[in-house]
């Protein structure tokens, strides 16, 4: 089972700072938890200590990861609730079947599995003609998936619309960030934000405006009905839209974590093409 990092501050710090996070006043909170403001107050100053029943209580309200949980736990002085696997433990035998099964039976779409910071854990074999071309030090394990789109000796270049493809995942990434606070994320948005612009990165012949990856700030424009990630390939533009899945019943954080993403032809000549390549 994985180790777990001791948080070296107040468990009552920790909790107010989910629940500023989760802009959650102490008078919303405690009406949700059914406590008094007082004694929320007394927990988050540090002059009540909340039982484990109450950490959990005040975590569930606040959404807070089971990883955060775990951690709040022993921040309070008590064991974790929850327990953490490595994916290839016995226990988690049942999820990676699963897992290989959604994955194989995707195909001959491109499917993967990621964990909470865009690592792929897994994929199937279609995935190959979607990293084509990229550069064999972003292919090497861990492999971030948003590193592997966004560097330009990954993905980038060979994307149509990386304008359009790159503000999107960006918006994604500081949703996570925003929402779980995690450092290694709000590093790896730094990283992504950093890197220079492409020649690619601005106007689609289609989409003259089209937007600059020079300012993360940029706001995502599009008109259609899901955003494709159009690629350029030597039998012609593959264009993709994505459905992205999670275990809705998770109880441990490695499976907690980890999230499926699907993609599937958002044009026929693109469906064709893959039914030909993988047939």
């Amino acid at each position: 089972m994985t180790s777990i990092s001791v948080p070296t501050r107040p468990v009552g710090l920790l909790l107010r700072e989910w629940r500023e996070r989760r802009r959650l006043s102490q008078l919303e909170l405690s009406s949700r938890a059914e406590i008094s403001t007082r004694h929320l107050s007394f927990v988050e100053t540090g002059r009540s200590r909340p039982t484990p029943e109450m950490i959990l209580k005040l975590t569930d309200h606040l959404d807070v990861p089971l990883r955060e949980r775990n951690q709040l736990l022993l921040a309070g002085g008590y064991a974790p609730a929850y327990p953490q696997h490595g994916l290839d433990a016995p226990e988690l035998a049942s999820v990676r079947e699963a897992l290989r099964l959604v994955l194989t039976g995707h195909e001959p779409y491109p499917a993967l599995v990621i964990n909470r910071w865009w690592e792929l854990v897994d994929a199937n074999a279609a995935v190959a003609l979607i990293v084509e071309g990229c550069a064999p030090h972003l292919l090497e394990p861990p492999v971030n998936v948003l590193r592997l789109s966004l560097h330009p000796d990954g993905m980038a270049p060979r994307i149509v619309n990386l304008g359009q493809w790159r503000a999107h995942l960006l918006e994604q990434l500081h949703r996570r960030v925003e929402a779980t606070g995690d450092q290694r994320l709000s590093d790896l948005e730094a990283e992504l934000r950093s890197y220079p612009t492409l020649p690619n990165c601005r106007a689609l012949p289609d989409d003259p405006a089209g937007d600059s990856c020079a300012s993360p700030a940029s706001p995502l424009r599009y008109d259609g009905v899901v955003l494709p990630l159009r690629l350029r390939h030597p039998d012609g533009e593959l264009s993709f839209f994505s459905i992205t899945a999670a275990v809705g019943t998770a109880a441990d954080v490695t499976v907690e974590e980890l999230m499926i993403e699907s993609f599937y032809p958002a044009d026929a000549p693109t469906g064709e093409r893959l039914r030909a390549a993988g047939s």
